[in-house]
């Protein structure tokens, strides 16, 4: 082989090897801003899902009084 194509060969697989490096780091950064956007749509609905959860635990816990004060026999 010619110093020549010696040299073509290795600013080809130079390029090859940093195209592959962007790609990879391309992928990861698309990774990166999913996974943050499923986070931020998540969040407002574990916020809402604990926010209604303690809002019926308590109702379930006044309607226990209610039954609870209606059924005590009375003095």
């Amino acid at each position: 082989m010619s110093n020549e194509s010696i040299n073509d060969f290795s600013v080809a697989l130079n390029n090859l090897l940093k195209t592959v490096g962007t790609l990879a780091q391309q992928q990861i950064e698309l990774l990166n801003i999913g996974i943050k956007a499923a986070g931020q749509v998540i969040e407002p609905l574990v916020k809402t899902s604990s926010d209604l959860l303690g809002n019926v635990l308590n109702t379930v816990g006044q309607v226990v009084q209610n039954i609870t004060s209606a059924l005590a026999p009375k003095k």
